[in-house]
């Protein structure tokens, strides 16, 4: 018997040892699911190169084994634990993000056909996208920089410590005002809440993505950091050239048109002008009753 009919005798004999039930096949899906996830977000972070590291290092580590090195895979078994605990606090901003996107998912409304809570308000009205689309490109003609952070469902409480706190409507005046060089706000960025600015002058994370382009200066790189660690929205206005751009999700659109921000201030406004869907459910047979007497009576 050859080599080769010696390995289908046991890929044959493992194969038909093999017994799959319901629950292997979920542990499956799942098990790929998650790793999928992780691969996908570890292309999208500093993680990646870390990744081609511990890559090489495995590559290393079975050299060593094969070649008997006991020396180093002895100190490699020792600094194993300590590496680990490094990569967590190296990495802590990147873990704290997953974290919260998976915080985020609604994994329950998706599963469940109704929703206990009560309908979800507008977060900010159609006069402030209105506000802050004339206004953001009025300072673009007038290549005045601004840095607007827009909040969503991450409270960036911890920014506006940092900054002057405002209670003030949005307005393109106001914008205007408060980007104008040499004010006394116009260093910095300002944080929205809502139809209000509620600071100025705001501190903002900077980015290290090494994918940004090298012309883009500070300003960019703090619009493009806010987004890398919450859900926030960035209008950044360039005092270079003028442009528009928005940071969301620590992705860059640079150059956008007032079409397009009005079309993600819409997205982030989440206006919501549907019926409670609790309702929908718990009631529907009530509702379809009601009409049904309603035709009667008017047939009658």
């Amino acid at each position: 018997m050859n080599t080769v009919t010696g390995m289908k005798l046991f890929i044959r004999n493992y194969l038909s040892s093999l017994t799959f039930n319901y629950s292997d096949v979920l542990e499956i899906i799942i098990l790929s699911f998650v790793v999928y996830h992780i691969m996908l977000w570890i292309r999208n972070t500093r993680a990646w190169a870390l990744m081609k590291g511990i890559l090489v290092m495995v590559v290393f580590i079975l050299i060593a084994t094969i070649l008997h090195l006991d020396s180093i895979l002895y100190l490699v078994g020792k600094g194993i634990n300590v590496l680990m605990v490094a990569v967590v606090v190296i990495f802590q901003p990147e873990l704290r993000r997953a974290l919260e996107q998976l915080g985020e998912k609604k994994f329950l409304s998706s599963l469940i056909p109704f929703d206990m809570e009560k309908d979800g308000e507008e977060r900010f009205s159609d006069k402030t996208i209105n506000e802050l689309i004339k206004g953001s490109f009025e300072m673009g003609k007038a290549k005045t920089g601004a840095l607007i952070v827009m909040e969503k469902n991450t409270k960036l409480t911890e920014y506006i410590r940092t900054g002057i706190e405002l209670d003030s409507l949005v307005t393109s005046q106001l914008l205007l005002n408060i980007f104008e060089h040499n004010t006394p706000l116009h260093d910095g960025a300002i944080i929205v809440r809502g139809n209000r600015i509620i600071s100025a002058t705001c501190y903002l994370p900077l980015s290290d993505n090494m994918e940004l382009s090298k012309e883009l200066g500070t300003r960019h790189r703090a619009g493009v950091g806010i987004s890398e660690v919450t859900d926030s929205l960035t209008i950044i206005v360039s005092e270079e050239t003028g442009k528009v751009s928005i940071a969301q999700k620590g992705k860059l659109m640079r150059g956008v048109t007032p079409e397009e921000l009005r079309e993600q201030l819409v997205i982030l406004q989440e206006k919501n002008t549907n019926t409670k869907k609790f309702k929908f459910w718990k009631g529907k047979a009530k509702n379809e009753e009601n009409i049904n007497q309603n035709e009667g009576n008017i047939n009658q």
